[in-house]
């Protein structure tokens, strides 16, 4: 890219975010609470943009870096089998808690509880400059393959390679508007649902109980233990965690409001760029939750892609459903 759009891109990412304080914080938050292990050893700490983000990191400090980012309502912990793999083929791997769970927290109480996919993308351009990474492979399922999709769209600079779940992800509200057929409006029955104060009500009551039913509706082959659920379901309790998930669904349908200061970069969104960054996208053949066809998305990818399709009963969490396909996904882009 030249010198005058990265610019442009940079000038545009300053707009959005302020300055991202980059200074590691050590083991116990500013908040008054310690990190227990998670399953990857001691979580870290860094102030970036609007967060004070609590993350995993696994491998060589030298190594290419990968940033691994979960979706909902998951955690970290879709790639608590995925980050060993990286890590032993010379990978510095991070893993970040999205806004909203485990114990991320906002630095500030006026911040708004911002789900906009925007936001979640500015969140992690924020911790590739807090922590320095040089061009990291970005990968992710779920929200966060959307938010990796759009690092890679508007930021291809940024960029070394893209492993996205479920393909083209990017949104906008005017798309969202139009309607779908009564079967696919039906595996969406709870964006609907969070519409309503019922909605935001029920998931506040029963955050637990609807994420099982989601994992169970999204993965129905995934056979996870109590164990491997409750590990996950803890992250849910974030303080936040609910009224980000439903201002995520309000805002795709255009019945809540976005920040101003991401109005320019959902104008680019909306216009579905093309994305040139080496590019694999993975879906399974058990995928319960709402996805695209891999045809419709494909010509979206202008540079070197591929699509794999993964057998098994692969559900909607890949990468902890197929940790082996995802690493070699991650070790293949690195390679383009």
């Amino acid at each position: 890219m030249g010198s005058a759009n990265v610019g442009r891109r940079q000038l545009l990412l300053v707009s959005a975010l302020g300055t991202a304080a980059s200074t590691a914080l050590g083991t116990t938050s500013a908040f008054g609470q310690s990190f227990p292990d998670s399953g990857f050893g001691p979580l870290r700490r860094i102030k970036a943009g609007d967060l004070e983000v609590a993350y995993a990191e696994a491998g060589p400090a030298s190594g290419m870096p990968v940033l691994l980012l979960h979706g909902w309502p998951y955690d970290i912990h879709t790639y608590v089998d995925v980050a060993p793999r990286l890590a032993a083929a010379g990978h510095r791997v991070i893993v970040p808690y999205l806004r909203g769970y485990g114990a991320t927290r906002f630095l500030s109480v006026s911040t708004p509880r911002n789900g906009q996919q925007a936001a979640l993308a500015a969140d992690a351009i924020a911790l590739i400059d807090a922590l320095g990474l040089e061009r990291p492979i970005v990968a992710g399922c779920d929200w966060g393959a959307r938010a990796a999709c759009i690092l890679a769209a508007l930021w291809p600079e940024r960029c070394r390679g893209l492993v996205s779940v479920s393909g083209y992800l990017i949104g906008s509200q005017e798309l969202n508007r139009a309607p779908l057929p009564p079967r696919a409006e039906l595996q969406w029955w709870y964006q609907y649902y969070f519409m309503t104060e019922r909605g935001e009500a029920g998931y506040r009551k029963y955050t637990h109980e609807f994420a099982r039913l989601i994992w169970q509706l999204a993965s129905p082959r995934w056979e996870f233990s109590e164990a491997t659920f409750r590990r996950s379901a803890d992250a849910l309790d974030n303080q936040d965690h609910v009224a980000i998930s439903v201002h995520n669904y309000r805002w795709r349908l255009g019945l809540a409001p976005g920040e101003m200061r991401f109005d320019d970069l959902e104008r680019r969104l909306a216009s579905l760029p093309f994305i040139i960054t080496p590019t694999i996208t993975l879906e399974g053949d058990a995928n319960g939750a709402p996805h695209p066809d891999p045809t419709g998305y494909a010509r979206r990818f202008t540079g070197k892609y591929q699509h794999r399709f993964v057998t098994g009963g692969i559900g909607h969490n890949l990468p902890q459903e197929a940790p082996d396909v995802f690493a070699n996904a991650v070790i293949d882009v690195a390679k383009s």
